[in-house]
């Protein structure tokens, strides 16, 4: 089973990989948004191609963008089925010269990732997936592989962790995750690549207590469901997209589905 979009949608999500590319390591002029967040020409570039083609695939699904979050919650409140995008993920990591961006594009339904496409332009391999389809990584040769979440650990317990982001409720979390689990292996790894490990059974946690926006986390949410995760916020009900005013996430976990840990792990994130 798949989606009839999600073809045309990882062939778009590699075109704006495309217009990304020419400016990866190059002189950069960086802007700051409102929020104080940078913006550059790449990630414009990005948004362009994403815009045109998601309204020329189906114009009646509204495009909700970073690069364009304008609208109004009255208006927003109306969408029941919509495009939630982030052009260029990662942007610190891009302007820094990492090859650790992404772009992002999601469909939303009633409040829920029906499915999602993480593209890395650097390299050009791309996940995809959603909870009712399955996930994958394919390559630009063509070469396609199914992902799947591991239950338990290979060797170390590894935690994904962000190399900019974190918190003292986070810190003291991983403190009590190596009382249990015995010393960790984090991972830092930057932009929506942190859901994506655990979708291909690189990691086993992402605890994440410390602020994302929504474009931040909804295609990943997609393919790690796809692959028999789940991202919970801390009561444990599912993330979910619905309108509201703010664009924050609240805190969340990522993990396998059924994992023996997982009551534990709630109830831990919310002693933090």
């Amino acid at each position: 089973m798949s989606h009839p979009y999600l073809s045309s949608v990882i062939d778009l999500v590699r075109q704006a990989g495309d217009a990304i590319l020419p400016h990866w390591r190059s002189e950069l002029v960086v802007q700051a948004k409102a929020d104080e967040s940078p913006v550059t020409v790449a990630d414009m570039a990005a948004h362009q191609v994403l815009i045109d083609g998601l309204k020329a695939l189906d114009s009646g699904i509204p495009v909700l963008s970073e690069e364009d979050c304008e609208v109004p919650l009255a208006e927003r409140a109306g969408w029941t089925r919509w495009w939630l995008v982030d052009p260029l993920d990662g942007t610190k990591e891009f302007i820094a010269g990492s090859d650790e961006f992404t772009v992002n594009v999601a469909l939303i339904e009633e409040g829920k990732v029906r499915f999602g496409v993480v593209g890395i332009p650097a390299s050009g391999r791309c996940y995809y997936g959603g909870e009712d389809f399955g996930a994958w990584s394919s390559e630009t040769s063509g070469a396609t592989e199914p992902l799947r979440v591991r239950q338990q650990p290979e060797q170390a317990f590894t935690v994904v962790a962000s190399r900019r982001h974190s918190s003292p409720a986070q810190e003291q979390l991983l403190s009590r995750l190596g009382e249990r689990f015995g010393e960790l292996a984090l991972v830092n790894v930057g932009s929506s690549l942190k859901l994506c490990l655990l979708a291909e059974g690189a990691a086993d946690c992402y605890p994440r207590l410390a602020p994302t926006s929504q474009w931040d986390t909804a295609a990943a949410q997609g393919v790690l469901e796809g692959a028999g995760g789940e991202v919970l916020d801390v009561s444990g009900a599912p993330l979910r997209y619905e309108a509201r005013e703010t664009y924050l996430n609240p805190s969340f976990l990522a993990l396998p589905k059924s994992v023996d840990w997982r009551d534990w792990l709630i109830d831990l994130a919310n002693r933090e």
